[in-house]
């Protein structure tokens, strides 16, 4: 599987016009912006059907890292006039938390939106291996081990990890970050952690297949931390738990709706020290990280 988005081409789904019209269809449900958008609005016209759009992505703290040219202020406004004009020209709306519909509201969204969370899959449930991953990716067995899992971008705040395991270092010197995904950061990353010395501290495993190794990678870990400022929901919070890891993460816009103090996470602000020792504090308890654990597999149940 691609690990990256592809656009669809807009000439051939139109060569197949006719034969969506015999299908008669109900609904169009985009799940993407951009091409995907302009090419759902416009069949939803074509068709005569309504056209519903699921918002997975919160522009506003986005494009900065992309356009680092623009001022931050411009980009903002350019995210929210865009998030409008898409928004305001769909039948219906999704968001998977309730503090993204109240952001589209104030982006002056009319559109009617519901607030539908997404939810884990099944297989999420099914515990990984910890051991053979362990082995098979030449990390030792007692090793203490901290896991990212997904895009590796810059809204991310990866950068922001990076500087907590520095931190724990000092009082857990032989941790492990294993940064699991594929993305535009990741040649920065690589250099940051040469910069900050961490070379021996800090392992990139790439993109890794959901039906077969994800399972095992969650499960290898002591703890899964997290700190992105930009998820409208944050999934792979949700399936750490299911693996029964404790996490340590910043509660921010959609994860705020996903995260409950003790629930599988002990959240933390996004300061070094506070984020830092609640890390330590975990990888030192193992009886209080493993209750921890098996009370976030439990709350992940419920999603």
């Amino acid at each position: 599987r691609d690990p990256e988005d592809r656009f669809m081409r807009y000439s051939g789904v139109m060569q197949h016009l006719e034969k969506l019209r015999g299908e008669r269809y109900d609904i169009i449900h985009i799940q993407t912006p951009f091409v995907a958008h302009y090419l759902g609005t416009k069949l939803s016209g074509l068709l005569g059907i309504p056209c519903v759009e699921t918002y997975h992505t919160f522009f506003e703290e986005y494009l900065y890292h992309y356009i680092p040219f623009v001022p931050k202020p411009w980009l903002r406004l350019l995210a929210q006039r865009f998030s409008r004009h898409q928004g305001n020209s769909l039948d219906g709306m999704v968001v998977p938390s309730h503090p993204m519909r109240q952001v589209l509201k104030n982006y002056g969204i009319t559109t009617p939106t519901e607030v539908i969370p997404t939810g884990i899959e099944p297989d999420s449930f099914v515990l990984g291996d910890r051991a053979e991953f362990r082995r098979n990716y030449g990390i030792a067995q007692e090793r203490p081990v901290l896991l990212f899992v997904g895009r590796v971008a810059h809204e991310k705040n990866i950068g922001f990890l990076l500087k907590v395991l520095a931190q724990v270092r000092k009082a857990v010197p032989d941790v492990l970050f294993v940064i699991a995904g594929a993305g535009p950061a990741l040649p920065s990353l690589e250099h940051e952690v040469r910069e900050m010395d961490l070379s021996e501290n800090v392992k990139f495993i790439g993109y890794l297949d959901r039906h077969t190794e994800l399972n095992s990678c969650y499960r290898c870990a002591d703890l899964f931390i997290f700190a992105s400022r930009t998820e409208t929901q944050g999934l792979v919070l949700l399936e750490a738990m299911a693996q029964g890891v404790a996490v340590v993460s910043t509660a921010e816009l959609g994860t705020r709706d996903v995260l409950r103090e003790g629930a599988g996470v002990w959240i933390a602000r996004e300061e070094l020290a506070d984020f830092s020792n609640k890390v330590v504090r975990l990888l030192d308890d193992a009886k209080v990280r493993a209750s921890l654990g098996e009370a976030g597999r439990e709350y992940a149940h419920g999603w």
